[in-house]
């Protein structure tokens, strides 16, 4: 099992979905977690006890508007203040749908900086201090639009291709760092598909009627088209991915882009 005490992790957009449960699984693990999202202070409070009650020592909440570089720096300045991310996990991530030639110009600026600027200023702030520490993990939550199109998604799947690149230049430039004992530095980059959020419900509540309110048939409908299991993952899975990805045994996987999508990228 990966022990992760003494580590600090940083998961931005972790108080709900995904980022949530990315958390969850290191705290499990005994990592200290700096928390990070846009939520209230009910929300906020809750995500931290949820992580300090799954077994991190520390969970506390650091602001951070991941559009405005400025902002970005003081959210890894408290964060190294507090300890620094041995452990950076860049989730954070926006969407809007429309055809290309309708996209608003604003939406696609706000789509590349939380979905991948916001990454590269991350990943520079954090890297260093990880390098000389032997041992550091960046996972950046990519998707299967990393890796494939859909029509109607250009900022999307425009970030999350770039996202995926600097990953791999990043992974080159600090392979050679730390060892297999201390577990090196690496930065690879999971692809989820379908997952079940509540980002996908309403789709989900549209189809239910057709079947009867068989939950599982809704889905298998929903997901037919692009993923072939007929499945979403659930986020705990796409967890306990990102904490193996930290255990020191995972030293040489660096530069890669696990997709988490019931066979849709083998089409």
């Amino acid at each position: 099992m990966t022990d992760l005490t003494g580590k600090t992790a940083l998961v931005t957009g972790s108080v709900q979905g995904i980022g949530l449960a990315i958390a969850r699984a290191l705290a499990g693990a005994g990592a200290r977690i700096a928390v990070h999202g846009i939520a209230g202070d009910m929300q906020i409070e809750e995500a931290c006890k949820d992580l300090r009650k799954a077994g991190a020592p520390q969970a506390e909440f650091f602001h951070g508007d991941l559009r405005n570089p400025d902002r970005i720096a003081e959210l890894m300045s408290a964060v190294d203040a507090w300890g620094g991310a041995d452990i950076l996990v860049n989730n954070a991530g926006i969407q809007h749908t429309a055809p290309l030639a309708d996209m608003p110009a604003q939406t696609w600026d706000s789509i590349l900086a939380i979905n991948l600027s916001a990454a590269f200023h991350t990943m520079q702030a954090a890297m260093p201090a990880m390098a000389e520490r032997g041992y550091g993990r960046v996972i950046n939550i990519s998707s299967v639009h990393g890796l494939v199109a859909s029509k109607f998604k250009a900022p999307y799947v425009a970030a999350k291709h770039g996202l995926i690149g600097l990953s791999k230049v990043a992974a080159l430039e600090y392979a050679a760092q730390g060892d297999s004992r201390k577990g090196g530095v690496t930065v690879n980059c999971i692809c989820p598909g379908w997952t079940n959020t509540a980002i996908i419900e309403p789709q989900i509540e549209e189809r239910l009627a057709s079947f009867g309110g068989d939950r599982d048939a809704a889905i298998a409908d929903l997901m037919k088209e692009k993923q072939p299991s007929l499945r979403g993952s659930d986020p705990s899975e796409i967890g306990a991915l990102a904490l193996w990805l930290c255990n020191p045994v995972a030293h040489n996987i660096t530069g890669a882009a696990i997709p988490v999508d019931g066979g849709w990228t083998a089409q």
